[in-house]
């Protein structure tokens, strides 16, 4: 499978709409949450449904300084790292028009969080994303976002992070 499918596949799985750096004080957690996502084993399970109804899931894994992505049942070693993924997002920040807002405070999964909700548009796409924080972690817990490029073509993505045992899988290629 070619390198940059890979690439791809990756920020799909970790693509939700991120903060601005200046632009909007409220995207100040969001933006924190993001960073340190890329700094501690995570474990992301995607369900993103496409134009036409049709789902696909999808895993993403980083551990030991590396991503590993879940492709066609196999696990991938990508040649893209963690400091790659904070690279790409710093230019999405710097590249695309956001706000933020808090929304409220609620429990995910027995932790509380804080959700917040986000607007952005980049190159002609428009992303709408709920995502909630955990309020003891700082990391993202779930994200659910709607894409819309403006050419009829929209998704959904339903990303949910765990953090708890996470490591590199058994078999990867």
């Amino acid at each position: 499978m070619p390198q940059a499918t890979i690439a791809m596949a990756v920020l799909a799985i970790f693509s939700f709409a991120a903060p601005a750096l200046a632009a909007d004080a409220a995207c100040q957690p969001m933006f924190d949450s993001r960073f340190k996502l890329f700094s501690v084993p995570t474990h992301s399970y995607t369900i993103e449904t496409l134009p036409g109804g049709k789902s696909e899931n999808g895993e993403a894994i980083f551990a030991n300084g590396a991503i590993y992505v879940l492709m066609r049942g196999k696990w991938i070693h990508s040649r893209m790292t963690p400091p790659d993924m904070l690279k790409q997002e710093e230019e999405n920040i710097r590249d695309a028009k956001r706000t933020c807002r808090h929304v409220r405070d609620e429990m995910v999964n027995g932790e509380a969080a804080a959700m917040y909700m986000a607007h952005s548009e980049n190159d002609g796409v428009k992303s709408d994303a709920q995502t909630w924080i955990s309020k003891s972690k700082g990391l993202p817990l779930r994200t659910e976002e709607d894409l819309d490029t403006g050419e009829g073509a929209k998704q959904h993505m339903s990303i949910r992070y765990e953090y708890s045992n996470v490591q590199a899988p058994a078999s990867v290629q």
